[in-house]
């Protein structure tokens, strides 16, 4: 089936990095675009990052500087590498990618989804 898996998230200190991933099933042939969302505790979704097929990126003001978007096509993984983080980046991430599956391009498909806790 068409999906996609987060993992890596977890409890670091104001300061510290993470770095998530997001994995693509194996039948998928092709990730294209692909993003991190977050939502964090009483605040609506927000695109955090954004990687095109093509490499090129663009990231919120809020971790510019901070958050690398990067992707391993050979893989089918994305990642985000997180540094200097700050609570206010606590939030559950979610991965966002249109997949290329037997022929067919699957738009805005979500995986479930990491928590990522930022505090000392």
């Amino acid at each position: 089936q068409v999906q996609l898996v987060e993992s890596g998230g977890g409890l670091v200190p104001p300061g510290g990095s993470l770095r998530l991933s997001c994995a693509a099933s194996r039948s998928i042939f092709r990730i294209n675009v692909m993003s991190w969302y977050r939502q964090a505790p009483g605040k609506e979704r927000e695109l955090v990052a954004t990687i095109t097929s093509g490499g090129s990126t663009n990231y919120a003001d809020s971790v510019k500087g901070r958050f690398t978007i990067s992707r391993d096509n050979a893989k089918k993984t994305g990642f985000l590498q997180m540094n200097s983080l700050k609570p206010e980046d606590t939030a559950v991430y979610y991965c966002n990618a249109d997949l290329t599956f037997g022929g067919i391009t699957y738009r805005d498909r979500w995986g479930q989804g990491t928590l990522v806790t930022v505090s000392s």
